[in-house]
């Protein structure tokens, strides 16, 4: 159930309302927009119709949350969620992010190589993996907290944010100690312990879909996150698993318009992981764009050959610049900026 307060709505009613609904056992979040402020009340339903908040002072409307996920959806807040990172980049407003980088941290002069070369082309945020979720427990782990420790000097060297998976409780703490934005990845989508661990922190996050999530299912974990006391939550197709061989995984643009209908959380499209293929990266970033994405993911690497980890799917530095320039001008026709 959400409350719709009046634009004259004073502080002191916000918490009147608040405190007489904790006392039922209500947990409240706050979404303050331009006009007028909002209240999702999360608990037994049964609670809610014991008092009536209608009559409340400051109150405008009492609505009930028709979607199962409550503070996820567009009837809990309108507007577009914009999330604010260091070096004044944003996520979820006109301007497209950019994340880019290798999927594993390898070294710190490969690192700082590809950081300096990706901010220059445009990227805001720098993506590198410490702790790597491998099919086969035979390939590359990552280098863990060495890895995390690289990815941080790097990114206060160049000036650029950062951005790392976090796969296990007992490593939230620590990841959130080095990155700007948790990533938690398609294959933890549902773990639910993860993903209320990283929601009692108030580090930004981006949540991979899961392979062969629906995207129902995709923002009933975000709710997890929202419920648990953290609002800065990024959504990412990453592609699903279909009939479909002739790319490791099929991209789902069309799951890109369905969230941003669905959710006021911001989007972001994963072309490399969607594709695997350096080949049809770019078409997939182009696409998600155009399909109202607010963020990319793109993979890169000066040495796809050599690289530990999906150099199958990763741009060289020439081809990331060329994916750049036509996604600016798909941009620009949908008026975004990037």
């Amino acid at each position: 159930m959400i409350v719709i307060l009046r634009p004259d709505a004073t502080e002191a009613n916000v918490q009147h309302i608040i405190e007489r609904a904790g006392k039922l056992g209500l947990k409240a979040n706050i979404s303050r927009g331009v006009e007028r402020t909002v209240i999702g009340f999360i608990g037994p339903e049964d609670a809610l119709r014991v008092i009536p908040l209608e009559v409340f002072p400051g109150v405008d409307q009492v609505l009930q949350v028709l979607a199962p996920y409550k503070l996820v959806s567009r009837e809990f807040k309108s507007e577009n969620t914009v999330i604010k990172l260091p070096y004044n980049v944003t996520v979820g407003g006109k301007k497209i992010a950019v994340m880019a980088g290798p999927c594993s941290i390898e070294n710190y002069k490969g690192m700082a190589a590809i950081a300096k070369l990706v901010k220059v082309l445009g990227a805001d945020i720098l993506r590198g993996g410490a702790f790597k979720p491998r099919t086969s427990p035979y390939d590359f782990q990552g280098l863990g907290e060495e890895g995390l420790k690289i990815l941080q000097a790097v990114g206060k060297e160049v000036g650029i944010c950062t951005i790392s998976e976090v796969m296990d409780t007992r490593q939230v703490e620590l990841v959130a100690k080095y990155v700007d934005i948790l990533q938690i990845g398609a294959r933890n989508m549902q773990n639910f312990s993860l993903l209320k661990e990283v929601g009692s922190t108030k580090k930004p996050v981006m949540l991979k879909r899961g392979m062969s999530a629906t995207v129902k299912e995709w923002l009933m974990s975000a709710e997890y996150l929202l419920a648990n006391g953290n609002f800065d939550v990024m959504l990412c197709e990453r592609g699903i698993r279909t009939f479909e061989t002739a790319t490791r995984n099929t991209l789902d643009i069309n799951a890109v318009a369905v969230a941003k209908r669905l959710s006021h959380l911001p989007v972001v499209v994963d072309p490399s992981h969607g594709t695997g293929s350096w080949e049809y990266v770019a078409a997939g970033a182009r696409a998600g764009v155009a399909a109202g994405c607010d963020a990319l993911m793109v993979e890169v690497h000066d040495n796809p050959e050599e690289a530990l980890s999906d150099g199958a799917q990763s741009l060289m530095p020439d081809k990331f610049q060329e994916l750049m320039a036509s996604a600016k001008r798909v941009a620009k026709a949908v008026d975004r900026d990037i």
